[in-house]
């Protein structure tokens, strides 16, 4: 395929990255989502603090909202059909832990309403929810977690299992009515971290009919600090050859502390924060965070679908549905 056709590929295909921690607090790097031809994405609006910070995070981004009509707010699927069709940028939001719902199962309801479309049960530690993949026990959802995953069914949110321990993960994916997904999770038996995961809960994920979303934070990927793009794709292989090719998606996670967006003094203050804190254990080590060489940031993601079908292993489909496919058919599912 000529490089022009390479590149009206990726300019034509649904594009969609999971997971957006990079403009959780700082929007100006929104456009560079649009230099990598995103179709949609979901900034992180929420994670192990409060209801009041994560409403305040959402009400910053409802401003702009209103003010930028090169955005669009995505509630359905077809929004982000709409936002494609019309040279937009899709928006819906997402939650990376169950704290910003504290003890209330009704500010469930109130963040789907503000454009929550996807909310993590646990990040890394225990909660009312069930325990996070770096706490020392495995145990499964608790009582509250039980009635939380009814809820989400309800109110029509995702629920994803990142950063879950396994057994709880596998009760919520018992315990839910729709599909279950990993927002961004990589592939333990091709890179060792306490982050990624094992085939068990791959596995349950796909029969499900849920997505696994690839994630670049670099070990994650590999045991180099600086990963290549061909050992990110070893994670799509994976999962496309254990479950098949409908189950995996991006979920890349570039976030504020990575290389080429903060300098190594404010990346090593934040990393010491989040070890203080205790909600960063054995899966990170201290920065610098290279992503993957050609996909280093949102600005550069056309490299990967230049790969994609490069190498020759997937169809123009399965590279689509790769892109942002996979997530759009969760969406109708649950989102409708």
């Amino acid at each position: 395929m000529a490089d022009e056709s390479l590149f009206n590929f990726h300019a034509e295909s649904i594009v969609i990255d999971a997971v957006c921690p990079l403009v959780m607090n700082d929007l100006s790097h929104i456009d560079w989502y649009r230099e990598g031809g995103v179709t949609a994405l979901a900034p992180t609006v929420g994670s192990t603090d409060n209801a009041r910070a994560t409403l305040d995070r959402l009400a910053t981004w409802h401003r702009v909202l209103r003010q930028r009509h090169d955005l669009l707010l995505v509630r359905q699927a077809r929004d982000i059909e709409i936002a494609k069709q019309s040279g937009r940028l899709g928006v819906y939001f997402h939650i990376q832990g169950t704290d910003p719902v504290e003890d209330n199962l009704d500010l469930i309801d109130l963040y789907k309403a503000l454009g929550v479309g996807v909310i993590q049960l646990t990040y890394n530690v225990k909660n009312r929810v069930g325990d996070g993949c770096e706490e020392r026990a495995n145990a499964g959802l608790s009582r509250f977690g039980v009635k939380l995953i009814e809820r989400l069914n309800i109110a029509r949110v995702i629920v994803d299992c990142s950063h879950t321990g396994l057994h709880t993960a596998l009760d919520a994916i018992e315990h839910s009515t729709a599909p279950v997904i990993l927002s961004h999770s990589n592939v333990g038996s091709v890179h060792a971290n306490p982050r990624n995961v094992e085939n068990q809960l791959i596995d349950a994920i796909a029969q499900s009919d849920g997505v696994i979303g690839i994630v670049g934070f670099p070990a994650m990927v590999a045991g180099t600090t600086t990963p290549s793009l061909d050992e990110f794709i070893a994670h799509i292989d994976a999962i496309a050859q254990r479950v098949g090719v409908n189950h995996v998606g991006l979920g890349i996670d570039y976030y504020p502390g990575q290389s080429g967006v903060a300098s190594n003094e404010m990346a090593m203050r934040a990393y010491n924060e989040a070890v203080r804190r205790g909600v960063w254990g054995t899966a990170y080590p201290p920065p610098p965070h290279h992503y993957p060489i050609g996909i280093e940031t949102p600005r550069t993601l056309p490299n990967l679908t230049y790969r994609l079908l490069e190498r020759g292993t997937y169809s123009d489909d399965d590279v689509r549905k790769i892109l942002g496919g996979n997530w759009l058919r969760v969406m109708r599912t649950v989102w409708g």
